[in-house]
């Protein structure tokens, strides 16, 4: 099955304007185990979306949205972010852009680093629980737990619903460019100061356990206290809106007995690309 799973068919990346990669790697979780399911979940509940997306009225799907299983190394995580950062560039290449579906944290680097290879002033807006700035886990400079670590030596980053940490990240983050979740929860101005914080050429990176556990309890990770579905899908569609977006990934999708976080992720993904759907034809109507 295709993303969206489209009666016309499945299309391939090089005739797609957007591709969703998957990545369903799993080999360095800490708590619960079973991201490398997620993607496939993911495709199966975005089955049921509706094409029309209210927020635009636009039905994006109708700009060619490719489902794109690559034959990744996932012999250990530094040889699958070298397999994401190659496939990631093979798409940006061909045109098409890059959604990466994963998958634990760990395969957002080598997405990011081959979009930084293209493009030198990206910023990266990142949507997590957790900081994940350990330079080192369990041995790995490539733990999920380090997954913004890697991304900061590359390009600026702009934190958002962080609310748990370890004391020892302190030294690596940059707190004038993290937003709390405790600090922004009931705050009306925020989403403007996130705005004024990132370049022109973004890229999102979206931890499912950003949203609180009520609403998306099936990730690896779950924190109290996280930020509602109408937060991040107003702070994406104006960073869409505002910026030009390189590409995205949505990760950390552990899927259980009850299929609505399965549908909200895919809901997630769509909306971001109708949001930008809908500026590139506003775009080529001036």
């Amino acid at each position: 099955m295709d993303f969206l799973d489209l009666e016309s068919g499945p299309i391939r990346p090089h005739e797609a304007r957007y591709t969703l990669m998957l990545a369903p790697f799993d080999g360095t979780s800490t708590y619960m185990k079973g991201s490398d399911r997620g993607p496939e979940a993911l495709i199966a509940a975005s089955a049921n979306l509706e094409l029309y997306d209210i927020p635009t009225g636009s039905e994006a799907w109708n700009s060619g949205i490719a489902t794109y299983r690559p034959i990744l190394n996932f012999t250990n995580p530094e040889t699958m972010t070298d397999s994401v950062r190659t496939e990631t560039a093979h798409l940006m290449d061909l045109g098409t852009m890059p959604i990466i579906i994963g998958g634990e944290h760990s395969v957002s680097p080598g997405a990011v680093w081959a979009a930084a290879e293209r493009h030198p002033g990206l910023t990266v807006l990142q949507l997590d629980a957790h900081s994940d700035l350990r330079n080192e886990y369990e041995g790995s400079r490539f733990n999920h737990a380090c997954a913004m670590a890697r991304i900061t030596e590359v390009c600026p980053v702009v934190q958002v619903g962080i609310r748990s940490m370890d004391a020892g990240e302190l030294e690596s983050m940059n707190t004038d460019r993290v937003f709390f979740a405790h600090e922004i929860y009931n705050r009306t101005d925020w989403q403007t100061d996130v705005l004024e914080l990132l370049g022109d050429d973004v890229w999102i990176t979206i931890d499912l356990d950003v949203f609180d556990p009520s609403l998306m309890p099936s990730t690896g990770t779950p924190e109290p206290g996280g930020l509602d579905w109408y937060a991040v899908d107003s702070l994406v569609r104006k960073v869409v809106a505002v910026k030009n977006l390189i590409g995205f990934d949505v990760v950390e999708l552990l899927p259980g007995s009850n299929p609505a976080p399965d549908f909200t992720a895919a809901k997630l993904v769509y909306g971001i690309i109708s949001a930008h759907y809908t500026k590139e034809r506003a775009l080529e109507e001036q």
